[in-house]
């Protein structure tokens, strides 16, 4: 195609990345507003201008078992991944996360193309599959970096990758102000989210548990309210019939949309494991991390993760600033147990919370990002 120079390819998997993505969209256009994007992707990267050929809402799963189950719909978004990778002849391609599918992306690019690949939120080797670093030695032309730690390890490898800093920071440039009372009477009105996540598989396993427990915590606290966030990638109608068939439906007050919602509003939150935690940590809102998945997936996991911790700010501090309740400890008693004990220290979890931020330095992730996309897609391909 003749102005195949303004095409940009750009592939996320989850909703995480989706807004991610759209934030890099969006300072890329303001520096060059020709630039046409076309992709897979949510919501968010379709209000940013991304012309998307395949949908997050088939894609987003975790665990071996889940993603087994989309066998199907990831080849379709692959094909059409092939198909438009030659239709468009991009000079870039830009991956954003989901590294099981955008890795294989970048082999095809890389194999089948001239556009040079641009990692953004790069997979986290440092945690599991440390084998998916030589994978991007042959196959991603730069990375762009979110944690600072990250940075020593991918230039070892012999990765070019640069440390942009913590979109996140964008979203969330200052703390959410708020004052919190050190005191336990029971009889104070408290807000608590309830975020079981953005996969359905995750609203099967989780939201019922965090149901069960928020009754178990009104019944030691009758002023405790609930605030469950539904998320776009969340059918409505699924929460909804999981509040109701938990009884007491007075008790929850369902939040659709952006997190940010509850997080105005809410004491302190139970949430699923994942990028939702950090943001939380940001904000400094103490929260009780929770997760569950498949048996097999857990084992499989247990065997191969190397760091300590599932959350990203437990992992960020080294650690356990944000309890965590994972797989069989992930149960109602214990989810009410570690929430009641937080009500009664929520600003000790505000101050463990409060260093994260720091360092993970300021905010322009999406900025620097943008320009290290545009130097690399104005720079002659190397075949």
């Amino acid at each position: 195609m003749k102005d195949s120079g303004r095409h940009v390819l750009i592939l996320a998997g989850e909703p995480s990345g989706d807004v991610h993505g759209a934030g890099l969209i969006t300072a890329m256009r303001k520096q060059d507003p020709s630039l046409k994007f076309y992709g897979i992707g949510g919501t968010c990267m379709a209000k940013a201008g991304a012309h998307l050929f395949f949908s997050i809402d088939e894609l987003s799963a975790m665990g071996l078992l889940e993603v087994i189950r989309q066998i199907r719909p990831v080849k379709q978004a692959f094909d059409l991944f092939k198909h438009h990778l030659k239709v468009l002849d991009p000079e870039l391609v830009i991956l954003v996360d989901y590294p099981g599918f955008n890795l294989r992306a970048a082999a095809h690019a890389r194999t089948h193309s001239q556009a040079n690949v641009f990692y953004y939120i790069t997979p986290k080797v440092w945690a599991w599959n440390p084998a998916r670093l030589k994978q991007m030695t042959h196959r991603v032309d730069h990375a762009a970096l979110i944690f600072p730690f990250e940075e020593k390890i991918y230039k070892k490898a012999g990765i070019p990758a640069t440390y942009v800093g913590n979109p996140l920071l964008d979203q969330y440039p200052v703390p959410l102000q708020k004052s919190i009372e050190s005191h336990t009477d029971s009889s104070k009105q408290r807000i608590i989210g309830l975020l079981p996540g953005s996969r359905k598989n995750e609203i099967q396993t989780l939201l019922t548990p965090m149901l069960n427990a928020a009754r178990k915590i009104h019944g030691n606290r009758p002023h405790v309210r609930f605030l469950v966030s539904a998320a776009d990638a969340i059918p409505f109608n699924m929460i909804e019939s999981k509040v109701a068939a938990a009884g007491n439906p007075e008790l929850f007050h369902i939040i659709s949309g952006n997190p940010r919602q509850i997080f105005e509003q809410a004491d302190m939150l139970i949430a699923a494991s994942g990028t939702i935690t950090l943001e939380a940590a940001l904000c400094t809102i103490p929260t009780v991390i929770v997760y569950k998945m498949s048996y097999l997936t857990y084992r499989m996991a247990r065997a191969v993760v190397k760091v300590k911790y599932a959350g990203l700010a437990n992992i960020i501090m080294g650690k356990e600033v944000m309890p965590e309740l994972l797989q069989d400890a992930a149960t109602p008693e214990n989810i009410s147990f570690a929430a009641l004990y937080m009500l009664d220290h929520l600003n000790e979890y505000r101050q463990k919370l409060a260093p994260v931020r720091q360092l993970l330095g300021g905010p322009g992730a999406a900025d620097r990002a943008a320009q290290i996309a545009l130097d690399l897609k104005n720079r002659p391909q190397n075949r």
